[in-house]
């Protein structure tokens, strides 16, 4: 790499600090969330996040919109909300005699889905379109979501009453699935102090604009070879067990993660990589994310959920039993490659 690029890759690190300075600002605590809606931005993936109430899942959405800048929508999902709710619709003017379409709320760079588990099949279905193709259709015509385009979806994990499962094709739209915990003592007494007299309002630090030339920044993270080699053995991991010494999850998943968690895992790779402000990806930063791209990806057995077993559980254990390269920079790529080979005949 450049030094002009390594200079653009450090003014982008700076950028996005900057970026999370501002949402931490109002967001107490919950580091791990914040990080991977920035992560989500920069690698074009939406976002779910799982929490019970109370616990600054929709406060950190419309935070980070204060941030990014660009338009904001928030939908308030219900089990008796129609398609045309979020897409829009074809409106008759009586004055022209004609049909005029009415864009809907999803037509923003942001999108809060706000408790996205209350919606009915047909709203799932017509949001599926949009986080998969970044377009709507109404009426046979289809029309382009504004670019960037992010929806961060917020879930309680609580309730049962109506609810609806996410469909598995729905659930692996999402590039990240991050579980949200309760603050810890300290941080509820800042939350305490911070938020219950004058709440802080965080000021914009990027543009859409911006947004898309930092996204640029991290698609030209190199990647090591032997890093999308592991990556990829983790993936596969989950589909042949056996393989690396993981026999015992043969009964425990049914089936494997898709191909998309590997384009996932690399892409949310390079974002946190640019976020640390290297200009490389290391296998760190695949293990890192690899819970939140695979965990809700991954279909388990009947008796492994009845069970509870937990699936970021199993994801660590694949994690621990995949060797990682030694090396995964640039200045010694032979090494890496040495090191591949190695993970690959210890795993066949």
């Amino acid at each position: 790499m450049s030094a002009e690029q390594e200079r653009e890759v450090a003014d982008a690190s700076a950028t996005l600090e900057r970026a999370l300075i501002e949402v931490k600002k109002v967001v107490v605590g919950q580091d791990a969330m914040v990080e991977r809606m920035i992560i989500g931005l920069l690698a074009r993936g939406h976002i779910l996040l799982e929490g019970v109430p109370g616990v600054a899942k929709t406060l950190a959405v419309r935070t980070l919109a204060d941030v990014v800048g660009g338009s904001f929508a928030r939908l308030q999902f219900t089990p008796d909300l129609m398609p045309g709710d979020i897409t829009g619709t074809r409106v008759w003017r009586a004055s022209s005699e004609t049909f005029d379409v009415e864009l809907g709320p999803v037509f923003a760079n942001l999108v809060l889905a706000d408790e996205i588990n209350r919606a009915p099949a047909k709203v799932q279905s017509a949001l599926l379109e949009a986080m998969a193709e970044k377009q709507v259709s109404i009426a046979g015509t289809s029309h382009r979501l504004p670019d960037p385009f992010l929806v961060l979806a917020t879930q309680n994990p609580v309730e049962s009453e109506g609810v609806y499962r996410l469909p598995e094709a729905q659930r692996d739209r999402f590039l990240l699935k991050v579980d949200v915990p309760y603050p810890s003592g300290q941080e509820e007494f800042t939350i305490l102090h911070r938020m219950s007299v004058k709440p802080p309002r965080a000021e914009a630090v990027l543009d859409p604009v911006e947004v898309i030339r930092l996204q640029g920044v991290a698609d030209g993270l190199f990647v090591h070879h032997s890093v999308a080699s592991y990556l990829v053995n983790l993936t596969i991991a989950t589909r042949s067990p056996e393989r690396y010494g993981l026999a015992h999850l043969r009964e425990v998943i049914e089936l494997g993660v898709s191909p998309r968690a590997s384009l996932g895992m690399l892409a949310a790779g390079r974002a946190l990589a640019l976020l640390r402000g290297r200009s490389y990806v290391l296998p760190a930063d695949i293990a890192e994310v690899a819970s939140d791209v695979m965990s809700h990806r991954m279909l388990l057995s009947f008796d492994a959920v009845a069970d509870g077993a937990d699936p970021r559980a199993i994801v660590r254990e694949v994690v621990a039993a995949v060797p990682q390269p030694t090396v995964a920079s640039r200045e010694d790529p032979d090494a890496g490659h040495t090191a591949a080979l190695a993970a690959q005949g210890q795993s066949s």
